[in-house]
């Protein structure tokens, strides 16, 4: 039986993307988001904000990194991925992120940037000879 990884989120982006260029030539994006949950206790509401890396490769990385900039509504779409290292100082690290396999703009008019430009990663545009693991 197969498994199952997929992640779905909603929320604003909180840093301009960046691209960079994997060894292989692969573009890479990367972003975050941060999504908002608002909830009462003991009579009092609170709000409670989670933040989301976000990494988009090949022509995915190339639209996210030229439409997605601080502030934006975005839905975001794709897998988790734990990225674990030794640090400098012999310490385990470790980061979470999303492996976007698509997104949408959801703040602009028709919101969803996959039918402006018709382009998600299971179009064939992500390699799995690019993927970082």
């Amino acid at each position: 039986m197969a498994g199952l990884n997929k992640i779905m989120v909603i929320g604003n982006v909180g840093r301009d993307a960046e691209m960079r260029y994997a060894p292989s030539g692969s573009a890479v994006t990367t972003f975050s988001v941060a999504t908002n949950r608002t909830y009462t206790r003991d009579g009092e509401k609170k709000e409670e904000t989670e933040w989301f890396t976000v990494e988009a490769w090949n022509r995915l990385a190339e639209l996210t990194n030229q439409f997605v900039v601080k502030g934006r509504k975005v839905y975001v779409e794709g897998r988790f991925h734990l990225d674990t290292w030794t640090g400098n100082d012999g310490q385990q690290r470790s980061r979470a992120k999303i492996v976007a396999t698509d997104f949408q703009l959801l703040d602009q008019p028709g919101g969803a940037m996959r039918e402006e430009v018709g382009v998600t990663a299971q179009d064939g545009s992500v390699e799995p000879e690019d993927l970082p693991f």
